[in-house]
């Protein structure tokens, strides 16, 4: 396999020997033979790993296990925590979708600041047939034809060629070891839903049904490629951006004007995760409605005077601030908090300031963790040896929803210890037996 997933690779012009390419290793079967592949075949890599929340204990076992893996083959390791849920809730998207979005767009943020050429994910034959008929089944444009692009970008999928035959041939001759993901047997997603029940039909019509896919999926890029030299030419000519990475879209005369256009402006948009329905009004505008807002889950569209104005949504939010021991600021949205240390005594005073928090510093455990709240979320309010719901606490409080939302927690591996700007919980507090006071301000 080592030789075809060479050959692969410079068949299809997809990274050159001397360009570093971050692999994106989630600890399942997939992406541990792509990482083994790349280490066997002495490419210059990295490996990035994105933990979303979902699974609870079996999330963090997959980082650490990973993380090894890393050290094992002697590459750069990035990792990362994302609340997933939150953003999926807040973008009224699916698990799955907001999962996409989250990890292309930090793989794209690490492969720009640690010069890294390409993304590699380990998509193999059977992702092409299960993405083909999702497609089909929501209904599709031409990408939809041919699944996963090999090359799309700065992300590539070095593994396209293989079948689940070969990845299990593979790791059994390299004795690979990989975790399994429980939400994989789990039908309810449309994906494996698709993989457990509708793939299996078609191979008793075709055995050959992944490799027939893959066929067709070549013959549609032929087109595309055409597409895209339309595209580009489109862009030179209307198409301007700032430092700010806004992005400028001159409309000339009516986007309406040809099926030509028409087109053109779909491929444009589709690449900010704008729906067609959302497309279809974007075109439908006349010049008079200036000011109107169009947002999907990572962009926002402003129509302007003659122009579309492409801005980027900030995804930070749904991602955890670490807090390291030697800190003394860090940045939580618009505030910097401030960290210092005190030695507890006789004439030692714990600050009641809801905007100030006085914890045991021996009960903290580093890195700490400051994300929003969530619903489920609970603590042990001070002077209270009970639970309470986080939301009920700040119900009880009137805190207005609004801000409700916005309310951050600092956390010591996974316990709160502070509801900021509102209060710690008992089990961090300062008492007699408290030899060093660690104090979190708020402005």
């Amino acid at each position: 396999m080592l030789e075809d997933f060479i050959n692969f690779v410079q068949k299809e012009n997809l990274f050159r020997a001397d360009e570093k390419i971050l692999v994106a290793v989630s600890g399942g079967m997939d992406s541990m033979v792509l990482s083994k592949l790349f280490s066997m075949a002495k490419f210059n890599f990295g490996i990035a790993h994105v933990n979303f929340s979902l699974r609870g204990e079996e999330s963090l076992a997959d980082e650490v296990f990973v993380k090894k893996w890393a050290k094992t083959l002697k590459v750069p390791y990035y990792s990362i925590v994302f609340d997933t849920k939150a953003f999926a809730e807040k973008e009224k998207l699916s698990i799955q979708v907001a999962a996409r979005m989250l990890r292309y767009a930090w793989f794209e943020e690490i492969r720009v600041a640690e010069g890294y050429a390409y993304i590699a994910t380990a998509h193999q034959a059977m992702d092409q047939a299960e993405t083909v008929l999702i497609n089909l089944s929501r209904g599709t444009g031409i990408a939809g034809f041919h699944g996963i692009p090999v090359k799309n970008g700065h992300v590539i999928r070095p593994m396209a060629f293989a079948s689940q035959d070969d990845l299990f041939d593979f790791v059994v001759a390299q004795k690979l070891t990989w975790r399994e993901d429980s939400s994989n047997e789990s039908t309810k997603y449309v994906r494996n839903f698709i993989r457990h029940e509708i793939i299996p039909k078609f191979e008793e019509i075709n055995p050959q049904f992944e490799q027939s896919v893959l066929e067709t999926s070549r013959k549609i890029q032929g087109i595309e490629a055409w597409m895209r030299e339309e595209m580009a030419l489109w862009r030179s000519q209307h198409v301007r951006s700032d430092a700010a990475g806004n992005i400028f879209v001159g409309l000339g005369e009516s986007a309406s004007i040809t099926a030509k256009m028409r087109v053109l402006y779909e491929a444009f948009l589709k690449e900010f995760d704008f729906t067609y329905g959302q497309m279809d009004q974007l075109l439908s505008l006349s010049e008079e409605k200036v000011g109107q807002l169009f947002e999907s889950p990572t962009h926002v569209i402003n129509h302007d005077r003659g122009q579309w104005v492409i801005s980027r949504k900030s995804q930070h939010d749904f991602r955890p601030i670490l807090v390291q021991e030697e800190d003394e600021e860090v940045r939580v949205g618009s505030q910097t908090m401030e960290i210092f240390v005190e030695e507890n005594g006789p004439d030692y005073s714990v600050s009641t300031s809801p905007k100030v928090a006085c914890v045991d510093a021996d009960a903290l455990t580093f890195p700490l963790e400051i994300r929003k709240y969530q619903e489920g979320d609970w603590f042990c309010p001070l002077g209270m040896n009970t639970k309470k719901l986080i939301s009920d606490f700040l119900t009880d409080r009137k805190v207005p929803l609004l801000i409700k939302k916005e309310t951050y927690l600092l956390l010591s591996k996974g316990s709160v210890v502070w509801v900021m700007g509102h209060r710690i919980d008992n089990r961090f507090k300062v008492s007699d037996k408290t030899e060093t006071v660690m104090v979190f301000t708020l402005p």
